[in-house]
């Protein structure tokens, strides 16, 4: 799988699982976008360094 897979999984799987917090607590949509951000750039950071590890990058 190419780097840029990775990073692009990263990306929706890191904005899936940060957009689910909110749901716990019942959070708003303001909640549920700054929670969803922060799940992608920790996806996308995740994925990068998985993929340079891998020599994928």
């Amino acid at each position: 799988m190419s780097g840029k897979s990775l990073v692009w999984m990263g990306v929706f799987i890191g904005g899936f699982a940060g957009g689910l917090l909110p749901l716990l607590w019942g959070g708003g949509l303001m909640a549920y976008t700054l929670w969803s951000s922060i799940g992608s750039v920790l996806g996308i950071w995740l994925a990068f360094k998985f993929a340079r590890s891998t020599g994928a990058l």
